[in-house]
């Protein structure tokens, strides 16, 4: 029987899925394997019947480029019960299945570091290799380097910013812009300083203050106050939905948002519009201290996800599933692949990137590196202690909007 390998896609989507996926199999095909795609992401290892199809030239060819994800993704998460009763060993033995690649982001690449240790304790003759997926950019990787999907969604964010960003020009309004990010703010960052938002608001930023709705306020208002002194009556506003993440529950519920959770226990803030949310916050504000600002909400997050890769990400993703192969023939396992500004792949190993509990960790914005200082120390807009003056026509008391003093910087 052909040696084969089997494919699966876990958690949400991200723009280069299809990419890596298709280029898996092109690269696996070319060297006399066969391909077998898993739908359902891990739900089909733990099933007696799982959904499987095979992946020919053809059927690769046809989806390399496009956005979204053939194979079906799920965010199931196997329990120590499902290890012990439910894992398909036959799955694997009966298609003579030598390599498990699993395509994901921080959940995923936890399973399968779990999947890593199960299967050497096992002794199964099974390598597993995991591609690292996520729009947020929040895997560890080394020397900075993105996780794929991201540079695409920053790219369609952007464009959708930079059109929000004109509107407000032109009409002389304020929009409030929620960007996708639990964890992390690279996404938020990297649309706010591209279109030169005067005001970026991530989870990173309160390093040295914990984050309240007020703080988060706050610094929407140094902003818009620094800009009317400046005479320039219009803006955006990005906010990173991690921000809410981060927040005390109970602050969320003081709010007035009651809110879900998914299966790993996060909250399911895609339930809830974070701009409409923030947005409706600020109108109180606005209304409590007697300011005239009129704001609108835009939400950026579900339409940045399944759309067609661009040329770094379809490039990238050719390399990461090229890199599967490479480290594969090498005899790696239990590893995610790394491919640095070369083009070379490397092995990095899950047991190594995790933590106490067994999970990867995700990777959040420096704040104090180059790119976070240098955006909110040359493009942004903010209070500081020269405005207080000139801000007394607006508020009584300047020195709460100052954007040093909110975050204890």
């Amino acid at each position: 029987m052909k040696d084969s390998i089997i494919i699966l896609c876990g958690g949400g989507p991200a723009p280069g899925m299809n990419t890596v996926v298709m280029s898996v199999a092109k690269t696996f095909l070319s060297n006399g394997y066969r391909v077998i795609g898993l739908h359902g992401g891990y739900s089909g290892l733990f099933s007696k019947t799982p959904r499987t199809e095979d992946i020919d030239f053809f059927k690769a060819d046809a989806y390399f480029n496009r956005g979204g994800s053939y194979l079906q993704m799920s965010r199931f998460k196997p329990t120590d019960k499902d290890f012990a009763d439910n894992f398909n060993l036959a799955l694997f033995q009966e298609n003579n299945i030598k390599l498990l690649v699993t395509v994901g982001g921080d959940d995923t690449a936890s399973t399968a570091n779990r999947i890593a240790k199960f299967l050497e304790d096992k002794k199964y003759p099974i390598h597993n290799i995991h591609v690292p997926k996520t729009i947020d950019n929040d895997l560890p990787l080394p020397q900075n380097t993105p996780t794929f999907g991201f540079n695409s969604a920053k790219d369609e964010g952007a464009h959708l910013a930079r059109t929000v960003y004109e509107d407000a020009r032109t009409s002389g309004n304020w929009l409030i812009i929620s960007a996708m990010g639990r964890s992390a703010g690279h996404l938020a960052l990297g649309i706010g300083e591209a279109t030169h938002c005067p005001m970026t608001i991530i989870p990173e930023m309160f390093n040295k203050t914990e984050i309240t709705l007020d703080k988060i306020v706050n610094l929407a208002l140094s902003a818009i106050l620094k800009r009317n002194i400046l005479g320039i009556p219009y803006g955006t506003v990005v906010v990173a939905e991690g921000v809410f993440h981060d927040l005390d529950p109970q602050e969320i519920k003081n709010a007035g948002v009651s809110m879900t959770y998914d299966e790993h226990g996060h909250p399911e803030l895609g339930k809830i519009s974070k701009a409409v949310l923030f947005n409706d916050i600020l109108e109180k504000k606005f209304k409590a201290i007697g300011l005239k600002v009129k704001t609108r909400p835009v939400e950026i997050g579900y339409d940045v996800r399944c759309q067609d890769p661009i040329a770094y990400d379809l490039t990238y993703c050719s390399e990461l599933a090229m890199g599967v192969w490479e480290l594969f023939r090498k005899g790696e396992t239990g590893c995610m692949v790394y491919v640095d500004a070369f083009g070379k792949a490397n092995p990095l190993y899950l047991k190594d990137l995790q933590n106490a509990e067994g999970k990867i960790p995700p990777r959040r914005v420096d704040i104090d590196g180059g790119t976070a200082r240098n955006y909110y120390g040359n493009l942004c807009h903010y209070i500081t202690p020269a405005d207080y003056e000139a801000a007394r026509k607006w508020v009584p008391d300047p020195e709460a909007y100052d954007f040093a003093k909110i975050l204890n910087w």
